[in-house]
């Protein structure tokens, strides 16, 4: 699958959930989040540690995991800010509950899980490519992909 058709496949979602949401603005969980908020996205933060987070001086609550994403864990493409070794479970959960497309940030795999990723989803865009130098990133390619996908957003 090109870049662009994995990019087209993941921003034509319904909804969408960030793996390692945070209400800590230094992490990236929390830049991500927040940067799906900004654009007006139906977002869901998961966070096994925590109930809510606040991100946008809003609470938002939490799934612990992607089985627990409603109304049907299907419907969603997940961005992922966990390290390899958790993103490796989380991965297979959200392949369990039937999640088509994944974004996995940079730092949030090795060799592996990029693997088990381009395996075993539609559409898993993450490694080498995108504007950014540390490879391919929401917060630099976000804003091309659901131009590519033809999605209506407005910035807050």
């Amino acid at each position: 699958m090109s870049e662009a058709a994995a990019l087209k496949l993941f921003f034509s979602s319904p909804r969408f959930a960030v793996a390692g949401a945070s209400s800590d603005p230094a992490k990236y969980g929390h830049k991500v989040f927040a940067w799906y908020l900004r654009h007006s996205l139906p977002v869901t933060p998961i966070n096994p540690r925590s109930p809510t987070i606040t991100v946008l001086s809003s609470t938002h609550d939490t799934a612990a995991s992607p089985s627990q994403l409603l109304p049907d864990p299907a419907s969603y493409s997940l961005s992922v800010i966990t390290p390899p070794a958790v993103t490796k479970q989380l991965l297979k959960e959200a392949k369990e509950v039937g999640v088509k497309a994944v974004w996995l940030q940079p730092g949030s795999f090795d060799d592996e899980v990029l693997e088990y990723a381009r395996t075993e989803f539609k559409s898993a865009i993450a490694g080498d490519g995108g504007d950014g130098g540390e490879g391919w990133c929401v917060l630099v390619d976000g804003e091309e992909g659901l131009r590519i996908a033809g999605r209506e957003w407005s910035r807050l």
